[in-house]
């Protein structure tokens, strides 16, 4: 699949084949994220792969923005350390291991762990230490028939892109 492609027809899924991931295509996606660029490459994330069913269907009850995860046969905490843009740096991983998980015919969905409850809760759960940043737990799964995906609606480019400066029109030079 062409990275264009890719990233024009991923989609978040939420529901999933109970399939079981095969070991290749988890460390494909762990690769994805381990390969994503960093603040001052210092690729502060860890990767806590869980698909022990016990644990995926705690992890459900647990944040319950995302209560999918019970269903899914694979997740992926983010966790960073000591990093100056948390968020940044996470969100570069995760959106590499995203596309690599589609292009594999997989989905997944961001989810968040919202209160700090919760996130005391998941740390313990998956032994994350204390000083560590849980970002978000990120269900795969292989995707139903029918979410396929053809992207999703987008506003005109006129209203996000400007040239030179905001408020000047972004025209493709010919």
């Amino acid at each position: 699949m062409e990275v264009f492609d890719c990233i024009r027809r991923r989609r978040t899924v939420r529901e999933f084949k109970p399939d079981p991931i095969p070991e290749d295509v988890v460390y494909k996606i762990l690769q994805a994220g381990r390969w994503a660029p960093s603040s001052s490459n210092s690729q502060p994330w860890h990767f806590v792969v869980v698909q022990a069913r016990d644990t995926l269907e705690k992890l459900g009850a647990i944040a319950t923005q995302g209560a999918f995860i019970a269903n899914a046969p694979l997740a992926i905490a983010i966790v960073v350390d000591n990093a100056t843009r948390p968020q940044l740096d996470a969100g570069r991983a995760l959106q590499q291991m995203e596309l690599v998980a589609w292009s594999e015919g997989m989905g997944t969905c961001f989810v968040g762990v919202r209160s700090a409850d919760q996130q005391r809760a998941v740390k313990q759960l998956l032994s994350i230490p204390p000083g560590m940043e849980l970002i978000t737990l990120m269900p795969y799964g292989y995707r139903l028939p029918g979410s396929r995906g053809q992207g999703t609606p987008r506003k005109p480019m006129s209203e996000m892109a400007h040239r030179e400066r905001f408020g000047a029109s972004y025209v493709p030079v010919e």
